[in-house]
């Protein structure tokens, strides 16, 4: 078991390295960039700041403001140049003789591009030491960013395992139970059916039916109650503006009532594995020795169920806790917190990804493809220490 432990920790370096490098290359073909970001909101704030002005173009000609403006589009060719070195595009470079610190107002003094491969290698060799930068658009490092959001996507994970857990259990139980039965059939094709709902669809649906207070006509239903509409839960956050004022009971109903809707959104399609692991764990069990020993002993099927089955089929189940959270942790965050506006680090992805703001993406990429990699390797060892009969390394022999 050591040599497969060794064997793994030592393929998550090339692994974490391939991920950087997939994902570093392909934002070198990707349109613009933070730099290009910078310019267009300058520009955007210039344009909003003219036509409100000048009027648009009815006041063009009106001079004053709009005119003293006109010059001041844009940011000129030294700022640009600053910008390209506190974002690591570019360095200063002075002449031998040069003695004092390096800086672009001195004439000694220019600056030089700094490739691709080079600023990657630069970047990993910070990655090392777990130094990943200040964010473009923040007052704040990446690792405080990551800190500040982390908890939102946290609370969000765990709510969503583990309703997962508490649906998948005895639906798997269940299942197993009544195996071939067309119970066990149709409970497949729903598990099947919530399996392919992409999370972000059904987030997406969720907001028509219950928040966009949009109204339906029921078919079948008497003229009377239609058309019904529905607005039952608040649109975006976690909270109420309100929610300092309340008391704590009512934060409490404030909160749940603010997560069912995002935390149903990622539960949909995270259960369908966990279901069908706990059905065959249930089957694998029932049909070995024991049970069949227990039941010849007069216990009934409950008995045999709950006081034999249960504590041998469920280990493998709560061994793979680790991998699950991370499933639904990775899932559908991003678009769900998107669409939701939840301020964690689904949404600061997207956000970064749209600003091409690079220290956050590639840290957070690097920091949590780290974390699924270790986690890896912790589910497999729960796994051998819940059955002692996995062996991974005979396995991989």
């Amino acid at each position: 078991m050591g040599a497969y432990i060794l064997k793994r920790l030592l393929l998550v370096i090339p692994t974490l390295l391939g991920i950087m490098i997939v994902n570093f290359t392909l934002t070198q073909f990707v349109p613009g960039g933070p730099i290009e970001q910078i310019l267009a909101r300058v520009e955007g704030d210039a344009d909003s700041l003219r036509n409100i002005a000048g009027g648009g173009d009815a006041g063009a000609g009106q001079g004053g403001m709009a005119d003293s403006y006109q010059g001041a589009r844009g940011i000129s060719p030294q700022q640009l140049a600053q910008l390209e070195v506190q974002m690591g595009f570019s360095r200063i470079v002075c002449t031998p003789d040069y003695t004092g610190t390096p800086d672009l107002g001195a004439p000694e003094c220019t600056t030089e591009k700094i490739g691709a491969i080079e600023r990657f290698f630069i970047m990993m060799g910070n990655y090392l030491t777990f130094d990943f930068g200040q964010s473009y658009f923040h007052s704040a490092s990446v690792m405080e960013l990551v800190a500040d959001k982390l908890p939102v996507s946290i609370t969000l994970g765990l709510w969503s395992t583990l309703i997962a857990y508490v649906i998948s259990i005895p639906l798997g139980i269940r299942k197993a139970v009544r195996d071939g039965t067309p119970f066990d059939t149709w409970t497949s094709g729903l598990i099947v059916i919530a399996y392919a709902i992409p999370g972000f669809l059904f987030a997406v649906l969720l907001l028509v039916l219950f928040v966009s207070g949009n109204c339906f006509s029921i078919p079948f239903v008497p003229d009377s109650w239609n058309p019904t509409c529905y607005k039952l839960f608040p649109l975006r956050g976690l909270t109420s503006d309100n929610f300092d004022q309340l008391t704590a009971f009512g934060q409490v109903k404030d909160y749940l009532w603010h997560i069912v809707l995002p935390v149903a959104a990622i539960t949909i399609s995270s259960f369908a594995t966990l279901t069908l692991l706990t059905k065959n764990s249930f089957l694998d069990e029932i049909n070995k020795q024991y049970v069949i020993t227990a039941r010849a002993k007069g216990l009934n099927e409950r008995g045999v169920l709950y006081g034999h089955v249960f504590r041998n089929a469920m280990l493998i189940v709560i061994a793979g806790f680790p991998a699950t959270f991370l499933g639904v942790f990775f899932g559908s965050s991003i678009i769900v917190e998107t669409i939701f506006s939840l301020d964690g680090l689904g949404l600061l992805g997207f956000q970064a990804a749209v600003e091409r703001n690079y220290p956050v993406i590639f840290g957070t990429l690097y920091v949590f493809g780290l974390i699924s990699l270790v986690v890896g390797i912790l589910s497999d060892l729960m796994y051998v220490f819940v059955d002692p009969r996995i062996d991974f390394e005979k396995r991989s022999g």
